[in-house]
């Protein structure tokens, strides 16, 4: 019996079902179930809520979101060899745990969530960024989630934080900070995982703004600080000569000059630039 509830430890579920974690799917599972309960309580009040999770592995977080009082979660995980771990945690949660045999990817969340939404996840290494981007880059908002407690390496959850001028700051930070707050929830080290990562690992926290800080369009800003920060060192005249034929002009109209390198820009000088992009 656990300390969190009566389910069995989850070295002996991982033993049960043989559960050794892939590197194939970015698998690092975290066995510490008062630790996956300190990071459900990061997500705040979940009494209320539906909670989607991506990647559960074993049940480790869907055991603390569950115990620390989930309205319902939604667990999504690609590896059919947990599927049969996580149904014996759905049937102890009678009715508070659906679990989703599939890729995150390719799944609409919307047809089994019902709001308001929050999403939780210590999430596979190898999608995590692309679903982040994902969530925070809809064409409309407010967003169909109202906050995101999402597990990174340490590096890519400074990159969300991070402010123009420091060497972690890029499309993560832009695309984060322009429609929510985020912050560094808490940090954990590579012991804290089975198999322990290389890296350290963090816990971000994004809360939903109720409209993004500075106008544009989601696809056109993306566009352009995905050009812009992909040669980091040229100036941004060189680096964004393909999204326009004048784009110096563009530039300086957003009050941006073209010698500049884009990790000097803040946000609200690419959200205009991405007006002025937008407009012929």
């Amino acid at each position: 019996m656990s300390a969190i509830d009566n389910l069995p430890p989850l070295r002996e579920v991982i033993a049960t079902h043989q559960l050794s974690a892939r590197k194939s799917l970015g698998q690092n599972f975290l066995l510490d179930l008062n630790l996956t309960a300190k990071i459900a309580r990061q997500a705040g009040d979940l009494s209320n809520c539906d909670v989607l999770e991506i990647g559960p592995g074993p049940g480790g977080l869907t055991r603390g979101l569950l115990s620390e009082g989930a309205r319902k979660v939604v667990a999504v995980e690609k590896d059919t060899r947990c599927i049969a771990a996580l149904n014996d945690i759905a049937a102890a949660y009678p009715g508070r745990l659906e679990v989703i045999n599939g890729d995150a990817l390719e799944i609409n969340p919307l047809e089994h969530l019902t709001p308001p939404i929050r999403i939780a996840a210590n999430l596979p290494y190898n999608v995590g960024t692309e679903l982040l981007v994902r969530w925070l880059t809809p064409p409309e908002w407010p967003p169909f989630w109202q906050s995101l407690t999402l597990m990174f390496q340490r590096e890519v959850a400074e990159r969300i934080v991070a402010q123009p001028g420091s060497k972690a700051y890029g499309r993560l930070a832009i695309l984060a900070q322009w429609r929510a707050e985020a912050r560094i929830a808490m940090s954990l080290p590579p012991g804290a995982f089975t198999p322990p990562p290389k890296v350290s690992s963090a816990v971000v926290h994004l809360t939903a703004l109720p409209q993004p800080r500075y106008p544009a369009d989601a696809a056109t800003l993306s566009r352009v600080v995905a050009f812009a920060f992909n040669q980091r060192r040229k100036m941004l005249r060189a680096s964004l000569k393909g999204i326009a034929p004048d784009i110096e002009d563009r530039l300086r109209a957003a009050g941006i000059q073209p010698t500049e390198r884009a990790e000097q820009v803040p946000l609200e000088a690419f959200c205009a630039l991405a007006r002025e992009v937008q407009n012929p």
